[in-house]
């Protein structure tokens, strides 16, 4: 009996989010981080004097949020240790 209320349930959720998607409504958190800023991050970032976590500071997100925008970000000056 409970799993075939849990089946009317998943029905009528998926049949709700059809319907506001139809009307243009998209579900989810609004994104942190425009285009726009991840575009000037990147930019920000090929200064070797800027860090993340300043930058992250200042756009008002983790380090974490803004790894995931932007990817890794290469060490300053070619970074790492010689290879031998």
């Amino acid at each position: 009996m409970a799993e075939f209320e849990r089946g009317l349930i998943r029905e009528r959720t998926k049949a709700g989010l059809a319907a506001a998607r139809a009307r243009g409504r998209v579900g989810g958190r609004p994104a942190k981080l425009t285009a726009r800023d991840v575009r000037r991050i990147r930019l920000l970032l090929a200064d070797p004097e800027t860090t993340v976590t300043a930058l992250a500071r200042d756009y008002g997100v983790s380090r974490t949020t803004l790894y995931r925008h932007v990817g890794i970000v290469p060490p300053a000056g070619g970074g790492g240790r010689p290879r031998s």
